[in-house]
C-alpha cells in the first residue's frame, strides 16, 4: 500500500517532524537539523535527533483539543441518540449492500492508489483521455498507455474487464479479520486480543506504515497498550480508519456503539485523529443504516472530539456543501486547506470520503466516482464510500456493472479466509447483530 520503511530511523525522523508540525509541538531549530540528519547516510545521527524530536513539548496557543483516554473522551461527546433498529430482511439486504459496496470501492480505486503520482488533477487527465470522466465504472485502461501515467502493478485484476473476483487488499483484509475477531472473542474483545489475531493471522509483510511499527513493537515483546506509541510517527495516518467498517456493520443504528469498538481495535496501532478516524467511520456506517448520506455524516460528527483536526475537516466539507459549492470546487478547497498532510493521513482522506458521499447523494455510482476520483488514497477511500453508499442503496439495487465482476468472491491475506464468498461474510455479520 505505501513505501515507507518504519526500521529506518531516517526515515521515522523525518515522518515524526511531519507529524510533530501538524499537531502544535515546537520544534525550533530541531526540524532543520532533523531533515538534514534524514537525508545523510548517518542512521545513528538520526536516532539522536530522533529522540530529541520525541521530547518536544506543544504550544500551549494550539487551537485543537484532542483527547486520548476514554474518560476524555467521554466528556467530549454529546449524550448519545437512542439506538434506532431495522427488520431483518431490510438488515439482510443492506449488509450484503455493505459488504459488496466496500469490495466495489476498493476495487475501483486500487489501481490508481498512488497519491503522489496520482493526484485528483492527474487521475482526471487520464480519465478524461479514457472518456471515463466522471468516473461511474471500473478504471479503463488505454494501450498503449500515455506517456506521463502509470497504473499501480495490480492493474491486471482490478481494471474494466478483468476483475473476476474481489482482489486482496488491506481494506478488505482488515474487515475480515474484524469478523473473525468478533467471532472468536465477541463484543467485549479488548486490544490485546486484537493484537493475538494479528500475530497469529495477519502477515507482516501485509501490514503497512503505523500497522507495521505496531506488529514489529509486539513482535519484540511490547505490551498491545505501547504498541502504537513507540518509533510510530504515523500514528494519524489512514490505516486505523480502514479498519472499521465491521464495527459499524454489527451496531446498526448504534453508531456511539459503533465507535467504541473501533476505539479498542485503534489505539493497537493509533493516537488521536488516527484513533478518531476509526471512530468516525465506524459511526458513519452504522448510522448509514438508518439514514441518508448527510445525516450519517452529522451523525458521525458526535462520536469523535469536536474540537479536533478530523471535526473540523468534516464539518469544512458539511458547510461547503450546505453553501451550494460543486463538488469540483469542494475538492479545490480540500486541497488548499488539508493537501499538506502525507496523502495517507486520516484528515485529508476522511474530508474527501465525506465529499464523495455528500455530492453523490446516496447513488452509489456517483459516491464511489466521485471518491475515488478525488484521489489520494483512492482504494481506502473507495472502499469506505462504498460501504455506506451500498448500505443505503441496499444490495438489490446495487448496478450489477459493480457487483458481477466480483463473482462473489474476496481475495485474503487472513489465514483461513482466501476467497471467501462476499454473500457468506455478509450472512455471518448478520448472525452477529441477530444474536447479540
Amino acid at each position: 500500500m505505501h513505501d515507507h520503511q518504519p526500521h529506518d530511523p531516517r526515515e521515522l525522523l523525518r515522518w515524526e517532524i511531519a507529524q510533530r508540525q501538524e499537531s502544535g509541538f515546537e520544534l525550533g531549530d530541531l526540524a532543520a537539523a532533523g531533515h538534514r540528519a534524514a537525508a545523510d547516510e548517518e542512521a545513528a545521527a538520526a536516532r539522536r535527533i530522533l529522540d530529541e524530536v520525541n521530547s518536544t513539548t506543544r504550544t500551549p496557543s494550539w487551537p485543537y483539543e484532542e483527547p486520548e483516554s476514554p474518560a476524555d473522551f467521554l466528556a467530549s461527546l454529546p449524550d448519545p441518540a437512542p439506538a434506532v433498529t431495522i427488520g431483518e430482511a431490510e438488515l439482510r439486504d443492506r449488509m450484503l449492500g455493505a459488504w459488496l459496496g466496500r469490495c466495489t470501492g476498493c476495487n475501483l480505486g486500487k489501481p490508481v492508489e498512488n497519491g503522489e503520482h496520482w493526484t485528483y488533477q492527474h487521475l482526471r487527465g487520464y480519465l478524461e483521455l479514457a472518456g471515463a470522466y466522471p468516473l461511474r465504472d471500473y478504471i479503463p485502461v488505454l494501450d498503449p498507455m500515455p506517456a506521463g501515467f502509470e497504473l499501480r502493478e495490480f492493474w491486471p485484476v482490478t481494471t474494466r474487464g478483468r476483475i473476476t473476483e474481489s482482489a486482496r487488499d488491506d481494506d478488505i483484509d482488515y474487515t475480515i479479520l474484524g469478523l473473525h475477531l468478533l467471532e472468536e472473542y465477541g463484543f467485549g474483545f479488548t486490544t490485546a486480543d486484537v493484537a493475538a489475531e494479528w500475530l497469529d493471522r495477519l502477515p507482516y509483510t501485509q501490514t503497512f506504515t503505523a500497522e507495521r511499527v505496531a506488529y514489529r513493537n509486539l513482535a519484540i515483546g511490547l505490551p498491545p497498550e505501547q504498541a502504537g506509541k513507540v518509533d510510530n510517527p504515523y500514528r494519524e495516518w489512514i490505516g486505523a480508519q480502514i479498519r472499521a467498517d465491521i464495527f459499524g456493520y454489527v451496531h446498526p443504528g448504534n453508531p456511539r456503539a459503533a465507535a467504541e469498538l473501533a476505539y479498542r481495535d485503534a489505539t493497537l496501532s493509533h493516537t488521536a485523529n488516527g484513533v478518531y478516524g476509526e471512530m468516525w467511520a465506524a459511526a458513519l456506517v452504522a448510522a448509514a443504516f438508518t439514514g441518508t448520506a448527510r445525516e450519517a455524516v452529522e451523525t458521525s460528527l458526535t462520536c469523535i472530539p469536536p474540537r479536533s483536526r478530523l471535526a473540523e475537516a468534516v464539518t469544512f466539507v458539511l458547510d461547503r456543501h450546505a453553501a451550494g459549492d460543486t463538488w469540483e470546487a469542494a475538492r479545490v478547497a480540500i486541497e488548499d486547506r488539508y493537501g499538506h498532510y502525507s496523502w495517507v493521513h486520516t484528515v485529508n482522506n476522511a474530508a474527501l470520503v465525506t465529499a464523495g458521499l455528500l455530492w453523490g447523494e446516496g447513488d452509489f455510482t456517483t459516491s464511489v466516482g466521485l471518491t475515488v476520483q478525488g484521489g489520494w488514497d483512492t482504494d481506502s477511500n473507495g472502499a469506505t464510500a462504498g460501504s455506506v453508499a451500498g448500505i443505503i442503496t441496499g444490495a438489490k439495487r446495487l448496478p450489477p456493472h459493480w457487483t458481477e465482476p466480483l463473482n462473489d468472491t474476496a481475495r485474503s491475506a487472513i489465514r483461513g479466509f482466501d476467497r471467501s464468498s462476499i454473500s457468506d461474510l455478509a450472512d455471518r455479520t448478520v448472525r452477529l447483530v441477530m444474536n447479540r
